[in-house]
């Protein structure tokens, strides 16, 4: 089946001066573009014909970094706490939870989404508050940034955790001062093994026991969620096997339609499988997809939330002594990832908020690069995930070893207010350093860590052209980009850090027909008016998987 579509704007995303009056697709590829004359003529007798009516056509959308398997457990089965502006607030929100959903005593609650810098009380809540909610529940909540949370007085009792407990690596167990008392407060990797309430190697996202099928379903199901948003490549960064060997039933049952990159991770708090057995037992996915599944290398984490004011920088946080936050992982935890992931050739995703965690990262990859004698090394686009205080001197070092900056450059809308607060104007300035990337010629790429955030890449558009806070205050205006090249964070280069520059981010003869159709040209509106913008339908491999309503 072919299909032409015309009559609106199309945006090639080939070159900024390129457009195309017509888009010819047959079979899922992109037969033509260019011209209406020159692409009609290549139109078979039966080819269907979509005019556009002054609405714009262009690549759709690739989130550079995200989590699906956890997006749907999030938005579809968790209380939901972002609107929460207290302590009562959080409390009423989880009692109603617990009997809409008639939840029976002993079954975890989960929480997901309070952010204590938008609280009330301007702290998180501890188990005292959670044990308002019930004491024959165990109860969860996780923060907006994913790194911290809360737990009630049951979990921690059924995790073992008390006055005796030692501090978990990476992590944090906050203590009543002057007692070694838990709060229930919990951080980075404290968080991850005490939520799992003790149960070796188990998946923070399904101790609440649901089924196989169930966690098949909201796959399935938080799609749509996707490409409601103009999303057709997605991420899971950080795949446990039991998510991956979820996301093949579900590849091979034909119930997928976007196209999922996973990442196991050399961790065992991330894959606790293991990523070798993991590799092995997909081998026939890794760099290649099957049934919308592929493999495409390994993720590290290096630290936490610049929000939460656990990311690990350089110099202390604002009025806080000679607190810098800390790292997960010891140096020699980092040589041992980034020298397996260069032995085995693969590409290297990394988190890091925290310039002290970029510091490491560049440290140890140049050493263990220096070292490698895999003759493929320079071709493997390493990824630093967040970028969220990056420096010039680190994004130096990052274009020599052609390192991929996946930029959250939401933040300068979501957080850029408590950024300014944590790291003063110097650095708080500088969150996000899209225009300092470009200058240097580095690929870089968004995205919206969903369900951190909703995978709306359009509002990074716009983030990134405006740098405006929530509160309504220019952040760093100096580092503000073009709609055309913030476009390209979404599209092509996003395409590039995928290894599918040549079949997806862009339209042009040959590469796959993934694409959106807008009510308006990002181009042509008032940059403030991009988020605005309505995504009217999306198109994976030349079919429509979503219109609006």
């Amino acid at each position: 089946m072919e299909t032409l579509y015309f009559n609106g704007d199309i945006i090639t995303m080939e070159g900024e001066a390129d457009f195309a009056e017509a888009v010819l697709v047959a079979d899922g590829v992109i037969k033509a573009a260019g011209t209406y004359d020159e692409v009609a003529a290549l139109k078979s007798a039966d080819c269907r014909l979509r005019d556009l009516q002054g609405k714009t056509l262009m690549p759709s959308f690739i989130d550079g970094h995200g989590h699906i398997t956890m997006a749907g457990p999030q938005y579809l089965t968790k209380a939901n706490l972002e609107d929460a502006k207290c302590f009562d607030d959080i409390v009423a929100i989880l009692k109603k939870y617990i009997a809409d959903n008639n939840i029976p005593a002993g079954k975890l609650v989960f929480g997901c989404l309070y952010d204590h810098n938008y609280l009330a009380e301007g702290t998180h809540p501890d188990k005292k508050v959670l044990d308002r909610v019930s004491t024959v529940h165990p109860i969860v909540i996780n923060h907006a940034s994913g790194h911290m949370g809360s737990v009630n007085s049951l979990v921690l009792q059924m995790a073992g955790v008390d006055e005796n407990t030692e501090e978990i690596p990476g992590g944090l167990i906050d203590r009543y001062p002057g007692t070694k008392e838990p709060t229930g407060y919990l951080e980075e990797t404290a968080l991850m093994a005490i939520a799992s309430m003790g149960k070796k190697d188990a998946d923070l996202m399904n101790v609440d026991g649901s089924t196989e099928e169930e966690q098949e379903e909201l796959l399935v199901r938080i799609q749509d969620f996707y490409a409601s948003y103009g999303v057709t490549t997605v991420q899971d960064g950080g795949t446990s096997g039991a998510g991956l060997k979820m996301m093949r039933r579900a590849g091979k049952a034909g119930r997928l339609k976007l196209d999922i990159v996973t990442y196991p991770s050399p961790l065992p708090q991330m894959t606790p499988e293991g990523a070798d057995i993991v590799m092995a037992e997909n081998a026939d996915i890794v760099g290649n997809y099957i049934d919308h599944v592929k493999i495409g290398g390994y993720k590290i984490l290096l630290d936490g939330s610049p929000q939460g004011k656990t990311a690990w920088m350089r110099e202390p946080y604002e009025n806080s002594g000679d607190y810098c936050g800390y790292p997960w992982l010891n140096d020699e935890q980092v040589h041992a990832c980034i020298k397996k992931a260069l032995a085995d050739n693969q590409q290297l995703l990394t988190h890091c908020n925290g310039d002290a965690a970029s510091q490491q990262l560049l440290d140890v990859y140049e050493a263990e690069y220096a070292a490698s004698d895999n003759p493929n090394k320079e071709n493997l686009r390493p990824v630093m995930i967040h970028c969220q205080t990056v420096g010039d001197d680190q994004l130096d070092r990052m274009a020599a070893l052609k390192m991929i900056p996946s930029i959250f450059v939401g933040h300068t809308w979501y957080w850029g207010d408590v950024h300014l607060k944590n790291f003063g104007d110097r650095r708080g300035r500088r969150v996000s350093p899209v225009k300092s990337a470009l200058d240097r010629g580095l690929v870089y790429n968004f995205h919206t860590d969903t369900p951190i955030t909703r995978p709306v890449l359009l509002h990074s558009v716009w983030a990134a052209a405006n740098r405006i806070t929530r509160g309504g205050n220019e952040i760093g205006p100096e580092q503000r980009v073009s709609v055309y090249d913030a476009l390209k964070g979404i599209t092509i280069n996003s395409a590039y850090a995928y290894f599918e520059e040549d079949s997806k981010g862009s339209i042009k003869a040959g590469k796959r027909a993934d694409l959106v159709i807008l009510s308006d040209n990002p181009l042509k509106v008032d940059k403030m008016a991009i988020r605005d913008i309505k995504v009217l339908e999306t198109i994976k491999d030349g079919e429509t998987i979503y219109t609006a309503e």
